[in-house]
């Protein structure tokens, strides 16, 4: 009797802990299926507005010019991306551009956009062209929102490879291709770096980018010149000023080569605001000066700004 009791109590015991056993390895399957799930989402660990807003050309950093900060508000352990829509109106033309950007591990950015240009004053009433744009930013040094005892700033280097996909409207001028407006090519690199300080005390941001560059109005009327067909450094700023956690306000410059006998080119700028709702939604409205545009309509060209860009 006393061995059956002892056997019965020695199975149950068995039993329960071979249980015990399969309840934990379940256990731990699942939790580690469910942090493989989460290590998959993206965990937009960044503040908020220090992913930037698109860049006309479709870079993450102001409206006119790049910043140092990678798009998306993905962590270094994670990514980002976004979706963009940009218009510019002046009295005379109008420019579009949209396209998607992604950052991966706080540390590289690739981003694709297509700008439409279009006019409405004769003889350019008909104008249309269209560029192509693919961009690469790699942060370099620094981290603008973590290192705020020291001096350094956040550093990245990037490019922008931009062709021209079609040039419309100038038929009855006898020019179907800006190389007859004097442009040596219709496809080329803009090379560049921006450094970005951060001040989260003072609620301020500050960026610099020297860009070097052969691009007519951005690309649009195409690279190099009958002036100049040489490579040149261009210096581009802003300066951000954040309101609250949704609101920014601030200004941006860029500076422009001359190349083209056709196109008296002027410097670019703006005056903006940034409201940022969400992580996922933001919106910018700006007013911009963009000079002169072509010797055909020599008005100085002012107007409104406004972009839309959505993404996490």
């Amino acid at each position: 009797m006393y061995q059956f009791i002892t056997d019965y109590l020695t199975k149950q015991s068995t039993g329960r802990l071979i249980l015990t056993a399969s309840l934990a390895l379940s256990t731990a399957s699942a939790s580690h299926i469910a942090n493989a799930q989460d290590s998959r989402m993206p965990d937009m660990g960044k503040l908020t507005a220090t992913g930037g807003v698109s860049q006309v050309e479709g870079a993450g950093g102001g409206g006119l010019t790049p910043w140092a900060l990678i798009t998306g508000y993905g962590t270094r352990d994670s990514y980002g991306a976004n979706l963009h829509y940009t218009q510019a109106n002046t009295q005379d033309y109008r420019l579009k551009t949209f396209g998607a950007a992604v950052g991966i591990a706080d540390q590289v950015e690739f981003s694709i956009a297509q700008q439409e240009f279009t006019g409405s004053l004769a003889p350019l009433n008909a104008l249309n062209l269209k560029q192509d744009i693919f961009g690469l930013k790699v942060k370099l040094a620094g981290d603008a929102v973590y290192d705020q005892t020291g001096w350094m700033p956040q550093i990245a280097a990037g490019l922008q490879y931009k062709r021209d996909a079609s040039i419309g409207g100038l038929g009855a001028l006898g020019v179907t291709n800006v190389k007859q407006l004097g442009a040596k090519d219709d496809h080329g690199i803009d090379y560049y770096v921006s450094a970005t300080k951060i001040y989260l005390a003072q609620s301020l941001l500050v960026n610099g980018t020297i860009r070097m560059t052969k691009a007519n109005q951005m690309g649009l009327l195409g690279f190099g010149g009958d002036k100049k067909d040489q490579y040149q450094a261009q210096l581009e700023g802003s300066i951000a000023y954040l309101i609250n956690r949704k609101l920014v306000i601030g200004a941006e410059y860029r500076m422009k080569p001359r190349n083209l006998g056709v196109d008296n080119e002027k410097d670019f700028s703006d005056v903006f605001v940034a409201y940022f709702p969400s992580k996922n939604f933001s919106v910018t409205a700006a007013y911009v000066q963009l000079g002169d545009i072509t010797v055909f309509n020599p008005t100085k060209q002012r107007g409104w700004y406004l972009s839309m860009q959505a993404g996490f």
